[in-house]
């Protein structure tokens, strides 16, 4: 309750705004600020698609979390009471592996349960990095007047300065 009652006084500010115009008003470092919660600046910056994209990585990293910690953990607890207990067996699903094995498979599932917190803080750092870049490029605009233009120029050498002709892109 008191997380949502920070979270509320953090973004309430932030609302009021939200009436103004849009282009007026639209910043990145709101959207950044909007990104702590993950698709609230994607939403800010008027990109709901993407919001089902975040949550759905972040439900899949979650359940290897979960999955990869569970397992770390059953791993872990079998482990220890074969050492503590002169190789007897705790788990009888477990029965026809060696000690090595089952100490080989923690430290699998230890790395593995590490590498989806490792890409979890990845996707959150994304979501933060995607909101800030698109929030700068919110009132950017493409035209059709993109030209080429022919330009003399004068090239450099080792023997002086010679006329040639350059190729100029303007935008």
């Amino acid at each position: 309750m008191k997380r949502l009652l920070i979270l509320t006084l953090l973004f309430l500010p932030l609302c009021s705004k939200a009436q103004l115009s849009v282009y007026e008003e639209h910043s990145p470092d709101v959207a950044l600020r909007w990104s702590l919660l993950p698709g609230a600046g994607q939403i800010y910056n008027h990109q709901a698609w993407k919001v089902p994209i975040i949550y759905g990585a972040f439900a899949g990293v979650g359940y290897f979390i979960y999955d990869n910690y569970k397992a770390m953990r059953l791993f872990k607890d079998e482990y220890l009471y074969r050492v503590n207990h002169d190789d007897a067996i705790q788990n009888a699903d477990y029965a026809t592996y060696p000690t090595s094995n089952i100490l080989e498979l923690y430290n699998t599932y230890s790395r593995n349960f590490q590498l989806s917190i490792i890409i979890a803080a990845g996707i959150y750092g994304l979501n933060l990095l995607d909101a800030y870049v698109f929030g700068h490029l919110f009132n950017f605009t493409i035209d059709d007047d993109i030209s080429l233009n022919v330009l003399p120029a004068v090239q450099p050498t080792p023997m002086g300065f010679y006329p040639t002709v350059g190729v100029g892109l303007v935008f």
